[in-house]
């Protein structure tokens, strides 16, 4: 009860700064005629895209781009002044396609409410005037939408607002923001084929952080800035910082960085930034060689203040992309361009962030920590009536970590695999073809796994791989049927985080390879005990054998491993035993 009085005060306080309707209340929404206290169910969303097409029948057009496991329909907006509402149409003229989504965690639904509202300003010319005659803008209210209806008062206990939200995940239990690549989920599916279709020269992914109590409100983090194509890194250093301005003369206290403690629950620790794994939205774009922002809210900001932040930064965006986006969508072809000639280069597959520390001041409230009770670790609580600056520290280099030369001629996938992988690959628009004829035993590179590690449990539904090896020349056949996917295209970047072993979000360390490294065929301990006194008759075996033993103590004190050293000699051992099921190639097919 103390919350719902809480931000129905700072409700009515906060809305006075927002702009409120003038409009027709068919295209205002139950959140700003309750003075954004509330947000309304899906059938809202439904009833505006309706609405709002309507209302601009030229400039504005409403359309299906996918069905929910639950059977509802995941909805998007086009809009535009210059007459561009399909994709073929957007590409003809040559404009950039601002693709902002909200709802992908569907209890951070501020950037439904502030889409809706940016949207008809924006058409009314009150707000970014003139800046959808030079763009699309493709607006998805919500992405998780079986997520949204999952819809209860209490479903972000650590958020102020709304009175009722949905929730994160979907209806099979997917985190659509962990699903970039695997692309499990149908709605996963239905966005990246919107995207193929659209083409987006930035996609905004907007969202509410959890976290401690503080006073900013907002991080705003971009990509390609840490990694990717090093003309568009700079690109997005100046995309982030002109939207980060805009938000500072609109009061906000932006940050580049993900504003959540090094330490959980630790002020002290400070903060520090990351190169988000292609698994996320800002980590998948840019080996599109498209830009991606993160927009964080602060979950303790009320509803109001996070609406219009949201609002703001969206509002900010159609002005970046209208002033700037014929330039960025040059810079995005000429990186594609670029992305043709990967091969032989070396491409990072990780990024780490170093140990180069700076203090900050950093805007926190006075706190305190004291052993609990209850849990028997400290316990922080914040006083929201005593502002306090904080000295903390920030770590904010961040580096490659993994990197692997790229093939020079592309992935070669045998036809056993080849219906799995092609299907992953169509999913991204990612080019291949299918090999019509036998090409024998030819020398490409194999990846066999010096040591492979399992997930102990599931995440996302998958039993997680992890390897370590080296790509080495062999003589192997390849067969009728196999799949060549070149690295000379486009999304070569893509490819490699996808076909890399090594890599984090690779289909190998989701599992879609395990079998290939559980072993199938086994020697009976008295056939290896025959086996291993023959191999013995050979003196280099004896010698190596015995060297064992001696500097290995686990090895002489197990009985397996001992008679395993001669099963793995022998004619039967299985030679594709963690060998992974892809090869690489240093030849176009």
């Amino acid at each position: 009860m103390k919350r719902r009085t809480l931000q129905l005060t700072l409700a009515l306080a906060y809305s006075a700064a927002l702009p409120l309707a003038h409009a027709a209340p068919a295209l205002t929404t139950v959140s700003e005629r309750s003075g954004f206290q509330q947000t309304g169910r899906y059938e809202e969303v439904q009833q505006l895209c309706k609405a709002f097409q309507q209302a601009y029948p030229k400039q504005v057009r409403c359309f299906e781009f996918g069905r929910t496991p639950e059977g509802r329909p995941m909805l998007a907006l086009a809009v535009s002044r210059s007459g561009a509402l399909t994709a073929e149409q957007a590409k003809k003229r040559g404009l950039p396609v601002l693709l902002v989504q909200g709802g992908i965690h569907a209890g951070e639904i501020d950037g439904k409410d502030a889409g809706f509202l940016a949207l008809r300003e924006a058409l009314e010319g009150k707000a970014a005037p003139g800046a959808l005659d030079k763009q699309v803008l493709l607006f998805v209210p919500v992405f998780n939408v079986d997520g949204h209806e999952r819809f209860g008062e209490w479903n972000r206990p650590n958020q102020r607002g709304p009175v009722a939200m949905g929730w994160r995940t979907t209806a099979q239990n997917y985190n659509l923001n962990r699903d970039y690549v695997k692309a499990d989920a149908p709605e996963m599916q239905a966005m990246l084929a919107l995207v193929n279709a659209w083409d987006p020269l930035a996609y905004i992914d907007l969202h509410v952080t959890d976290g401690a109590k503080f006073q900013p409100d907002v991080s705003i983090q971009v990509e390609p800035v840490h990694g990717g194509d090093a003309a568009l890194m700079t690109a997005g250093v100046e995309l982030r910082e002109a939207v980060m301005a805009d938000l500072r003369k609109e009061g906000s206290d932006p940050k580049h960085y993900y504003i959540s403690f090094a330490k959980t629950d630790d002020p002290q620790s400070g903060f520090e930034d990351s190169m988000s794994a292609p698994r996320f939205s800002t980590g998948y774009f840019p080996l599109r060689n498209r830009f991606a922002m993160l927009v964080e809210t602060h979950s303790w900001k009320d509803y109001p203040t996070r609406v219009r932040i949201t609002r703001n930064t969206i509002v900010s965006l159609l002005s970046q992309v209208a002033e700037h986006g014929a330039e960025w969508r040059k810079l995005a072809a000429e990186a594609d361009a670029r992305a043709l000639n990967l091969g032989n280069q070396l491409v990072p597959l990780s990024y780490r962030t170093t140990d180069r520390t700076r203090m900050i001041q950093f805007a926190g409230y006075e706190y305190t920590r004291t052993p609990s009770s209850v849990s028997g670790a400290l316990w922080t609580r914040y006083d929201e009536s005593k502002p306090q600056m904080w000295t903390v520290p920030l770590r904010d280099e961040v580096v490659p970590n993994l990197q692997v030369a790229a093939p020079a001629g592309g992935y070669l996938v045998p036809a056993a695999q080849a219906n799995m992988v092609a299907a992953k690959l169509a999913q991204h628009g990612i080019s291949y073809k299918v090999l019509n004829a036998d090409l024998g035993k030819v020398e490409v590179e194999a990846f066999r796994a010096d040591k492979s590690k399992f997930g102990a449990q599931s995440f996302e539904g998958h039993q997680a791989l992890a390897v370590e090896g080296a790509w080495r020349r062999e003589a192997r056949e390849v067969g009728k049927g196999a799949l060549f996917v070149p690295i000379a295209q486009a999304k070569s970047r893509l490819v490699m985080a996808m076909l890399e072993p090594e890599s984090a979000d690779s289909l190998l360390a989701w599992g879609a390879f395990n079998n290939a490294f559980e072993r199938k065929e086994y020697m009976e301990e008295y056939v290896a005990e025959e086996v291993a006194r023959e191999q013995l008759k050979d003196p280099a075996v004896a010698a190596e054998f015995k060297r064992k033993l001696d500097s290995d103590p686990a090895f002489a004190a197990s009985s397996a491993q001992r008679l395993d050293f001669f099963a793995r000699r022998h004619p039967s051992w299985d030679e594709r035993f963690k060998l992974y099921p892809v090869m690489r190639s240093a030849v176009a097919r």
